[in-house]
């Protein structure tokens, strides 16, 4: 049985950058940073060198910087035949920690909630500040926004994380940018595959700096034992025609001795157990899935200053606040309907202890081992397993 206990816790441009690793230590790490290596065409070190404090201590944000010369030398970049963002490997960006714009709220009870923000946001810079002075982090560029969803009318970034109301969330951004008129009449299939939105990385190398520096950007997340559990009953436990063959099969083969060939065959009736192996198996038999990835590799929180955190525990009070924040019509509530499976029980701590008596002590651990980075970066409780 788990229980609780707080702890204190242009198209070829674009190629080029897919193929190239992008290093980008978080907002908010070394007190002292500056460009390593050469400063890039155009620029000297004098002009991009920053300092740990929350204002620039150079002449221009490094972000407007890099997108302004990296298009202005566009051209010459791709006779030379080799990454734009080559010459800014290593580079590092001061600790910025903005405070919430907060023209667009109309009343005076959102004291909570503002507050709440502020302590979530200071948690996670400072825990970054402890873990990105360790250990540097790198992705692609690409990669790195690609989970991010834009609504340019209200300026919003949000970064997906299946399983904390992704889906109501999409629906939300959908009736922003004028696309539909009420999030109660958009089916799941029109959220997940219709397509409508468009995510950052779809985006030229300027339109995705301008959008990090002058959007809203925000996360939702959820206890990851929590969000763990939600997954596999939403995947496996009910049809699914992508699921099963995909993952079932793969799942049950490795993983289930003398598994009946039906099993086999449909890749149905996954147990749970066999699901954390999979999971914990550094050689599983098919890939990760955003479903159940940990939140630091879906959205980097430690490399994209996220404006503002919500949780899903407190998921309608954090939407609806953010929504004032964002000059969202007043009429427009974040909805609370579940989006599929509605007779089904939420999946909350109870449901997760009835799953994890399944697993042994050595597997709870290693579960929790696997999210220890999402327990820590949003300040969740931790399992005694």
């Amino acid at each position: 049985m788990l229980m609780r206990q707080r702890t204190e816790s242009g198209d070829k441009l674009q190629q080029q950058i897919i193929n190239q690793d992008f290093m980008l230590p978080s907002l908010g790490m070394p007190r002292r940073a500056a460009w390593s290596g050469s400063a890039p065409p155009g620029l000297s070190k004098h002009n991009v060198t920053v300092s740990g404090s929350r204002n620039w201590q150079g002449k221009a944000d490094p972000f407007s910087v890099v997108a302004a010369s990296l298009v202005s030398k566009l051209s010459e970049h791709q006779k030379m035949r080799e990454s734009p963002l080559s010459q800014f490997r290593g580079m590092y960006l001061p600790p910025v920690l903005h405070p919430l714009n907060k023209t667009l709220v109309k009343d005076g009870k959102w004291k909570d909630g503002d507050s709440t923000q502020e302590k979530r946001r200071s948690f996670l810079h400072d825990f970054c500040k402890k873990y990105n002075s360790r250990k540097k982090l790198q992705t692609h560029l690409m990669h790195l926004v690609s989970r991010i969803y834009v609504e340019d009318r209200h300026k919003v970034l949000y970064c997906e994380v299946p399983k904390a109301g992704c889906s109501n969330w999409k629906r939300v951004l959908m009736v922003l940018n004028g696309l539909a008129t009420s999030a109660h009449n958009i089916s799941h299939d029109d959220v997940h595959y219709g397509k409508h939105l468009r995510k950052l990385d779809s985006y030229d190398l300027k339109g995705i700096y301008t959008r990090l520096n002058t959007y809203t950007k925000t996360i939702f997340v959820r206890d990851p034992m929590e969000r763990l559990v939600s997954a596999f009953r939403d995947k496996f436990e009910h049809p699914n025609s992508y699921y099963h063959p995909v993952f079932g099969k793969a799942i049950i083969k490795k993983y289930r001795h003398n598994a009946s060939e039906e099993a086999l065959r449909t890749g149905s009736g996954v147990k749970f157990k066999e699901f954390i192996h999979y999971l914990l198996d550094s050689h599983r038999p098919v890939g990760m899935d955003i479903h159940w990835e940990q939140v630091s590799k879906l959205c980097y929180p430690c490399l994209i200053n996220y404006d503002f955190i919500g949780k899903f525990e407190t998921l309608e009070e954090d939407a609806n606040y953010f929504l004032q924040l964002v000059g969202a019509p007043a009429e427009l509530k974040f909805p609370n309907f579940k989006d599929r499976h509605s007779s089904d029980e939420r999946t909350n701590a109870e449901v997760v202890k009835q799953y994890f008596k399944e697993l042994s002590k050595e597997e709870r651990q290693l579960t929790y081992d696997f999210y220890y980075l999402d327990y820590l970066m949003f300040n969740y409780t931790s399992p005694i397993v």
